[in-house]
């Protein structure tokens, strides 16, 4: 039996790793997405909202371009893209907090949420 024949079937945990993350990035993005849709804007938290959308939905981008990676060094670089995309959300959610403190717990959820995704890409970029 070759490895092609074994690959569809293959539920190894790192390919199963790749797609909850995958998943996870995704769904990170969605929330980004919705918690900034329902946000007023003015001349303040515009900027911010375009900047927290920007990085926040990178991520997941990055994450996909870092699973279909030809090389090692394009799979590093691509994993320390979405390491700097999480810090730079983090970033964002704590500026809107401060622009919309009725908002500040919501900011904090998606701020602990980026601070996970940043632990983890941190440390597969680690390991890479």
């Amino acid at each position: 039996m070759n490895d092609e024949s074994r690959m569809p079937n293959d539920e190894s945990s790192s390919s199963k790793r790749a797609f909850d993350l995958e998943e996870r990035t995704a769904r990170f993005g969605e929330a980004v997405v919705r918690f900034l849709r329902a946000l007023p804007e003015n001349s303040v938290t515009r900027p911010l909202i375009q900047q927290a959308v920007r990085s926040a939905t990178s991520i997941g981008a990055n994450y996909c371009e870092a699973d279909d990676a030809g090389t090692k060094k394009e799979f590093k670089y691509r994993i320390s893209v979405c390491k700097r995309e999480t810090r730079e959300t983090k970033h964002w959610h704590r500026m809107l907090a401060t622009a919309i403190p009725e908002q500040k717990d919501e900011c904090r959820e998606l701020w602990q949420d980026a601070k996970e995704l940043h632990l983890i890409f941190a440390a597969i970029f680690r390991k890479s």
